[in-house]
C-alpha cells in the first residue's frame, strides 16, 4: 500500500516537473554552471587568439550564351540557335566542373600544394607523391568554396589559406585550368577532322557521279534525254496523227474507187453521135449492067433456041435473081454510123485512175508513217529508259554536291570554331579575377561565440546531470513525494 502511494506520488511529481523545477536545479547548481561555463568558454578564448590567420581570395565567373550554337542539318543554311538565359541547370554544371577533382588535382600540381608543409604530422617526409596529392585535394576542397550567385549568372569561388599570396595564385591557376578544360568539354574533339574526312569523300563521290554522267552522254548518244523524248514525243504524236489521216483518206479513197467502179459498170465506153442511111449506087449500077447483060443474051438464046432450052431457062433464073437483088438493095440502103467515146465514162475512169494512184500514194504514206511511228515508240521507250538512268546520277550527283557542300560548310564552321576556342573566345569568362587579400578573416569572433554557445549548452547539462546523480532531498516536496506523508517543517540549511 505504501509503494502504491510512492508510485502515485513520484508520477504525480514528474507530471507537476516544469521551468520552475529548472530553475531551482539551476539555483541550486549555480557554482557548476559559473565554473564549467568558464572554463570552456576560457578555452574557446584561447583558441580564437591561438588560431593562425586566414586570408580568403574570392574571384567571380561569368556564365553567358553569346557564341551561337550551330546546328547539323541537311537544309542549305544550317539553323542557328541563339540562347541568353543560362538556366540554374547551367550554372550548377559548371560549377561542379570547377570542383572536379582532376581540375583539383591539376591546380595542386600546378601550385606544388603537395609540398607545403612536409614536416608536418600529416605530410610525412616518407610518403610518396600521390598520398601528398591526395591529401593536398582533400585540403583544396575542404578551404573552396564554389557556388552560384542567385538572380545572376555569376559564380563565385573563394579560397582560404594561410598564405595571401597563395590563396590569389591558386584561384588564378584554377580559373586558368577551368577555362582550358571547360573549352574541351564543350568542343567536339575531332571535329574538324571528321567533317574535313566527309567532304573529302563526298567531293570524291561528286567526281565520280560527274565523270558517270559524261560517259553516259558520250556512250548512249544523247545529252538531254529529257529534251529529246520530248521532241520526240512531239513527233511521234505528229506522224500517228497523219498515219491516222492516212487511214482515214485510204478508207476514203477506196470508198470512192468502188462508187467509180459500180458508175463505170453502168455506163457504156462509146455512145453514137451520127447515124447516115444511102444506097450502093456502085453495087446498084452492076446489078443493073448485069441485069442488062442477062436480058440481051437471053434475047439473043431465043431467037436461036427455044424458051425451054435449058441454058435459056438458066438465064431467066439468074436474071430473076438479080431483079430480086436489086430490089432487096433498093428495100435495105446502107446505113452510116458514126460513134464516140462517152465524155462521162472517160471522166470516170479518168477519176478512178486518179483515185488508184491517190489509194497507192496513200498507202505508200501510210505505210510509212506507220514504220515511223514505231521508230519513234521505239526511241521514246528508250529515252525514257535513258531517262530514269540520267535522273538517277543527276539525283545522285545533286546529294552528293550537296553533301559536299553541307560538310564543306561545316568544316569551316568547326575551323572556325577551333580558331575561336584556341583565341579563348569562350562563353565563359572570369568577370573578376582574384586578388591578393590583405586582410585576413576575422574569425576571432566566431569562434568566441561558438565557444559561448558551447559553455552555455554544456554548463547546463553537466548541472542536470550533477542535480540528477544528489541523492539528498531539497525541497519538503520531495521528502513528502518520496514518504507518502506530510511534512511538519522545515529549516533552511544556512539557518536563517
Amino acid at each position: 500500500m505504501i509503494d502504491r502511494n510512492l508510485d502515485a506520488t513520484a508520477a504525480e511529481g514528474t507530471q507537476s516537473f516544469n521551468l520552475r523545477g529548472f530553475l531551482e536545479i539551476g539555483f541550486r547548481q549555480r557554482r557548476v554552471i559559473i565554473n564549467s561555463f568558464l572554463g570552456i568558454f576560457s578555452i574557446a578564448v584561447l583558441l580564437a587568439f591561438l588560431l593562425p590567420k586566414k586570408y580568403e581570395a574570392q574571384m567571380k565567373i561569368l556564365v553567358r550564351h553569346e557564341r551561337a550554337e550551330s546546328v547539323v542539318s541537311p537544309e542549305r543554311e544550317s539553323p542557328v540557335q541563339w540562347r541568353t538565359e543560362v538556366s540554374e541547370e547551367e550554372l550548377q554544371s559548371e560549377a561542379e566542373l570547377i570542383k572536379s577533382r582532376d581540375l583539383l588535382t591539376k591546380v595542386v600540381v600546378a601550385c606544388d600544394l603537395q609540398n607545403l608543409g612536409v614536416s608536418s604530422l600529416w605530410n610525412r617526409t616518407g610518403d610518396k607523391d600521390d598520398q601528398r596529392i591526395s591529401r593536398a585535394v582533400v585540403a583544396l576542397e575542404k578551404n573552396l568554396t564554389v557556388q552560384p550567385i542567385k538572380l545572376t549568372n555569376l559564380i563565385s569561388v573563394a579560397y582560404k589559406s594561410k598564405d595571401p599570396q597563395l590563396a590569389a595564385r591558386v584561384l588564378n591557376s584554377l580559373a586558368s585550368l577551368y577555362l582550358e578544360k571547360h573549352l574541351a568539354m564543350h568542343r567536339a574533339p575531332g571535329e574538324f577532322d571528321f567533317f574535313h574526312q566527309q567532304a573529302e569523300e563526298y567531293r570524291k563521290a561528286l567526281a565520280n557521279a560527274e565523270a558517270k554522267l559524261t560517259d553516259f552522254s558520250r556512250e548512249q548518244g544523247v545529252v538531254n534525254p529529257a529534251l529529246e523524248k520530248e521532241i520526240t514525243v512531239r513527233k511521234l504524236t505528229e506522224f500517228e496523227a497523219e498515219a491516222k489521216s492516212a487511214r482515214a483518206s485510204i478508207a476514203g479513197t477506196r470508198q470512192t474507187i468502188r462508187t467509180l467502179e459500180s458508175q463505170l459498170a453502168t455506163l457504156p465506153k462509146r455512145q453514137t453521135t451520127q447515124v447516115r442511111t444511102s444506097d450502093n449506087p456502085q453495087l446498084m449500077e452492076r446489078m443493073k449492067s448485069k441485069l442488062l447483060e442477062l436480058e440481051l443474051k437471053r434475047t439473043e438464046l431465043l431467037t436461036k433456041f427455044e424458051p425451054t432450052y435449058r441454058p435459056v431457062q438458066e438465064v431467066e433464073r439468074q436474071i430473076a435473081q438479080t431483079r430480086e437483088a436489086i430490089a432487096t438493095a433498093e428495100r435495105t440502103p446502107l446505113r452510116d454510123e458514126i460513134t464516140d467515146r462517152d465524155p462521162t465514162y472517160e471522166a470516170l475512169r479518168s477519176e478512178l485512175a486518179k483515185s488508184k494512184t491517190e489509194l497507192a500514194a496513200a498507202e505508200a504514206r501510210a505505210t510509212a508513217t506507220s514504220a515511223l511511228v514505231r521508230n519513234y515508240r521505239t526511241e521514246s521507250q528508250q529515252l525514257d529508259h535513258k531517262e530514269v538512268l540520267q535522273q538517277g546520277m543527276l539525283r545522285a550527283a545533286k546529294a552528293d554536291e550537296e553533301n559536299y557542300m553541307l560538310y564543306l560548310r561545316k568544316q569551316e564552321e568547326a575551323r572556325i570554331s577551333d580558331a575561336l576556342d584556341q583565341q579563348r573566345f569562350s562563353n565563359v569568362v572570369v568577370a573578376e579575377p582574384a586578388t591578393v587579400p590583405y586582410a585576413a578573416q576575422g574569425r576571432w569572433l566566431l569562434v568566441l561565440l561558438l565557444g559561448g554557445l558551447i559553455a552555455s549548452v554544456a554548463s547546463v547539462m553537466m548541472a542536470l546531470a550533477m542535480d540528477r546523480w544528489d541523492p539528498s532531498f531539497r525541497t519538503p516536496d520531495e521528502v513528502e513525494s518520496f514518504l507518502g506523508t506530510p511534512v511538519v517543517a522545515a529549516f533552511p540549511k544556512n539557518g536563517r
